[in-house]
């Protein structure tokens, strides 16, 4: 039996995390799950969107399921998940990018990893107010930081038989920052003289993704760029409703969809579960329970490949809990 946290979100969190919960169980995943709620809900109840008994069931467990929570945009509280990420040090945000078939895009041969860094840059949030017309928004990169990246990048492309490590950035302009960054990239790359090491500024990285993006393999960058480029590499799938991640820290691990709360169909039995399916089938690898996790993705992957219950963003017409019913049908 796993004791593991479910954070079942806000929004459409609660109703795709039902769904989840209910396939792991069809498959006979033995978890104790301690469901904690957080988000714009709690805020309401509690005073904080993130209260102190999620991050002590989290430090407990050792491992979580978190479902979307809202973010406000240009105000409100700050984000749950900037705060996990501090606060649990789950410095490795892990973003596997690959097609499933039957689910049609553009190209048919993306394989890529975005390792993205997860605690510190622009995307850390802080900024401050110096007067009515000015805000600064200060840029944090460490050599701490940086060189444990991408020693995990390096580190996964080893266990996962990766050829080649790309080093992202913008150190043409950020050179201070950026090239800090590439410096300990460099230095790290030493280690691995198996793994072909390369180099690519981030905007030309765009470029190619969407021109090219079969050539790429693990890439690794600083947090807002990688915030930016596994929303792309998403898209290169199918979009976020199919997109997985992980965020890894020495003890702990968070497992979540990077797709967002989707308020406007809260309730409304329309959510697709497939991201968070995929997170919570990466969670099972994690915990070592492998055939259980192959069961679960074999029977998603059928799912959609067969195309006859698909919910509305896949092209179907399936409510969440018909989805959810046809997985568990094509479970073995």
């Amino acid at each position: 039996m796993h004791n593991i946290t479910l954070i079942n979100g806000d929004g459409i969190g609660p109703e795709i995390s039902d769904a989840v919960v209910k396939i792991l169980d069809a498959a006979g995943v033995q978890i104790n799950w301690e469901i904690q709620t957080a988000g714009e809900d709690v805020i309401e109840k509690e005073g904080d969107p993130l209260p102190n008994r999620v991050i002590e069931s989290i430090k407990k467990n050792k491992v979580a399921l978190k479902a979307p929570v809202t973010t406000p945009i240009g105000k409100g509280f700050r984000s749950v998940n900037v705060r996990l990420r501090k606060e649990l040090d789950l410095y490795a945000n892990i973003r596997p990018c690959k097609n499933i078939e039957g689910i049609k895009t553009p190209f048919n041969n993306v394989d890529l990893v975005v390792v993205r860094e997860n605690t510190e840059d622009v995307y850390a949030g802080v900024e401050e107010k110096i007067n009515d017309n000015e805000m600064h928004s200060i840029k944090i990169i460490t050599r701490k930081a940086s060189t444990r990246i991408v020693e995990y990048a390096f580190e996964y492309a080893k266990k996962y038989n990766r050829k080649t490590v790309w080093a992202v950035s913008k150190a043409n302009i950020c050179k201070l920052t950026d090239g800090l960054f590439l410096e300990c990239a460099r230095e790290v790359a030493k280690k691995y003289p198996e793994i072909e090491y390369k180099e690519i500024l981030v905007d030309a990285l765009c470029m190619q993704l969407v021109q090219n993006p079969s050539k790429f393999d693990v890439l690794v960058m600083p947090n807002l760029y990688g915030d930016i480029v596994s929303d792309l590499t998403a898209g290169l799938i199918g979009g976020l409703g199919v997109a997985q991640g992980a965020n890894i820290g020495l003890d702990c691990a968070v497992f979540e969809p990077v797709h967002g709360s989707a308020p406007d169909i809260k309730g409304k039995n329309l959510a697709n579960p497939s991201a968070l399916l995929l997170c919570a089938i990466q969670m099972l690898k994690h915990i070592n329970e492998f055939e259980k996790a192959e069961n679960i993705e074999k029977a998603l992957f059928k799912t959609i490949k067969e195309g006859r219950v698909l919910t509305q963003d896949l092209g179907g017409c399936a409510t969440t809990t018909e989805f959810r019913d046809e997985i568990i049908k094509n479970l073995k």
